[in-house]
């Protein structure tokens, strides 16, 4: 009773990766690529966290490859409460095809797929995000035409975003600079292990407190909030620890002239990004978001027309 799951990028080769990237550009290409691999198939979205863009990118996705959706959010099923997850992931994989869990704990996305008998997708958890990475990836391939040597400053948290953007990057050769507050660096285990891996496929990763240090000369400046969803009794504190690290005019003098801006959104303009910044010429923010689309659907395809049938 073995399924492919998706939780993070470790879980993908680098030729996977690759390949995820050229399916998911083929599709944004051709919308009728792959138009019913799903069909007569369902994916449930089990999400404890509310989302806009995952939730509609998901369900879109599946409605194009001729899918059916269920959605149940966190009053839905109170997963760990009402039921043990393990329970959860038993029955939901006897209704349905895959599942695209959205939970605070990363643990608890764990331990979901190791009880489901169907592919899990995280959609998000609290040490990883791995479909907006592959969204970036797609996005920097597309504008600068390449990934292998592009040089990308990521300023401001070390959180689940970059934990991915660390691990895609690290396996597809970019140089990758890193600025945060010396109290909110990744995780140390995450990076080492990203460490080694861009080193062995011709990319670099290296942290800076200082964010002129990270934008100078990059090609692709990326931030994410400060004050992610659950950390509202810190905001103060944040606030005060970012307030360097803001994505503005001045910080952006130290990139490239014509560099890139990436934000996985949602933006709080004024914050780690302003207004003037967001609606930049150089913003692919909105392709980068409008890429998580393509993304999902290649993911999908991936995983649910390719793993090991087995009985219930």
């Amino acid at each position: 009773m073995t399924s492919r799951h998706f939780l993070t990028l470790q879980d993908v080769s680098e030729d996977e990766l690759r390949g995820l990237l050229l399916e998911a550009s083929r599709m944004k290409s051709d919308r009728s690529r792959a138009q019913n691999v799903l069909k007569g198939k369902t994916v449930a979205l089990i999400f404890q966290k509310p989302s806009m863009r995952t939730r509609v990118a998901c369900e879109v996705a599946v409605q194009q490859l001729a899918g059916s959706v269920i959605y149940l959010g966190k009053e839905d099923i109170q997963l760990g409460q009402r039921e043990p997850i393990k329970d959860v992931a038993r029955v939901i994989s006897r209704y349905v095809d895959g599942v695209v869990v959205r939970m605070f704990a990363h643990r608890e996305v764990e331990e979901f797929a190791r009880y489901a008998t169907v592919p899990v997708i995280n959609g998000l958890s609290d040490s990883a995000h791995p479909c907006q990475a592959v969204a970036d990836l797609l996005t920097i391939q597309e504008q600068m035409g390449r990934l292998r040597g592009v040089r990308l400053a990521y300023i401001g948290d070390g959180n689940n975003v970059l934990h991915s953007l660390m691990n895609g990057c690290a396996m597809l050769g970019v140089n990758l600079a890193v600025a945060t507050p010396t109290r909110y660096r990744p995780d140390r285990g995450i990076w080492e292990q990203a460490r080694q891996s861009a080193r062995k496929h011709g990319g670099s990763l290296r942290w800076e407190e200082d964010p002129r240090e990270a934008a100078r000369g990059a090609q692709v400046v990326y931030t994410d909030v400060w004050i992610s969803m659950g950390q509202e009794r810190e905001r103060a504190a944040r606030r005060q620890a970012f307030g360097r690290y803001q994505l503005n005019p001045t910080l952006l003098k130290r990139a490239s002239v014509d560099c890139r801006i990436m934000h996985c959104l949602p933006a709080h303009r004024g914050e780690e990004i302003t207004e003037e910044v967001m609606e930049s010429s150089g913003s692919v923010i909105f392709d980068q978001a409008e890429n998580r689309l393509h993304v999902h659907k290649a993911i999908l395809v991936f995983l649910m027309t390719k793993r090991k049938k087995h009985t219930r």
